[in-house]
């Protein structure tokens, strides 16, 4: 089931700009549950209630200032309703529509949070838990399942990390210059907001005037990502963030879904498949870009993914 992309759609980055701005898709019904952390914030989850009692859940961890509106979400839990699967949507902090309580937020290497949402889904499901995450949302899977080697099976039957930036310097670096700049910007856009938001609510914590004049990911992530987060700044994040380095201790069946032509990590940067350990399954594709993946004939369509994925887990399930 290789990925081939459509004629009509030129290669490179249109195959990561075109889904975002052509090809959203209505929301699945979902219900909501507001759920209390440990330490008094809260964490909204978005409930896809279909399947019957036995069926599996999907876990899906979205990207950086994503939602489970963001297309791939979408595309990935209309497929998983019509496989007669249940799925659900944990949003991490600040990205459900709402500002979080506390002056954490979230960041590429969160495995903490991932274990967390994922204690409680086991907690709500008795059936099969399979877990995918996009973008900043694979990294941090991959981060969660490294370090928790073979115990995390006891969470989860399989995974799948899609266009995740394994290697944040890499990504980074990418993502400074040249028309990664333009990506950079629309994530910049929401992140500073955000970012000035808190600094009213707990003045003190980071530097206001570096986060507000910040042009790039690097020049926020030193101002406010790092700091906010014990580290100590941008390239002991990104260095301590990327899961790349951990991926050899993932012992739960993985899928890696990535484009060798994602603008935000190239596939120079990518393992060899012979580097990684038998439970990761790698599909590395020639063209497809950043979670994009468009098929079919104009418009397009973004089913290829879904069903990729879902033909990975139902394998397994």
């Amino acid at each position: 089931m290789n990925y081939r992309a459509p004629w009509w759609l030129p290669g490179g980055n249109l195959q990561t700009i075109y889904p975002f701005f052509a090809l959203q898709s209505t929301s699945p019904p979902y219900r909501r549950e507001r759920v209390n952390t440990d330490d008094g914030d809260f964490i909204d989850f978005d409930w896809l209630d279909t399947g019957g009692p036995a069926s599996p859940v999907v876990v899906l961890f979205h990207g950086l200032e994503g939602c489970s509106r963001s297309h791939y979400a979408s595309a990935i839990m209309h497929a998983v309703h019509a496989h007669g699967w249940r799925g659900v949507v944990p949003h991490f902090r600040g990205c459900s529509g709402e500002p979080n309580h506390l002056p954490r937020a979230y960041h590429s290497g969160d495995a903490d949070e991932i274990g967390w949402m994922l204690n409680v889904v086991g907690e709500r499901i008795r059936r099969p838990v399979f877990a995918a995450g996009v973008s900043l949302g694979g990294n941090a899977l991959l981060k969660w399942l490294a370090r928790e080697g073979s115990a995390a099976g006891q969470l989860v039957h399989a995974a799948a990390a899609i266009s995740a930036p394994i290697d944040l310097t890499a990504a980074g670096a990418r993502l400074s210059k040249g028309l990664g700049r333009v990506y950079g910007r629309h994530f910049l856009h929401s992140l500073k907001r955000k970012g000035l938001e808190k600094h009213v609510r707990y003045p003190g914590l980071f530097d206001r005037d570096r986060v507000e004049h910040a042009r790039t990911l690097r020049e926020f992530d030193d101002a406010f990502t790092a700091p906010l987060h014990g580290f100590r700044d941008v390239d002991d994040y990104w260095r301590r963030a990327s899961s790349k380095r951990d991926l050899g201790s993932v012992r739960v069946p993985t899928l890696l879904v990535h484009a060798r032509n994602d603008p935000f990590l190239p596939g120079s940067h990518l393992p060899a498949p012979q580097e990684l350990p038998g439970a990761i399954e790698c599909a590395f594709l020639n063209s497809g870009g950043h979670v994009g993946f468009v098929s079919g004939r104009p418009p397009g369509t973004l089913d290829w993914l879904p069903a990729r994925l879902l033909r990975f887990l139902s394998a397994r399930a």
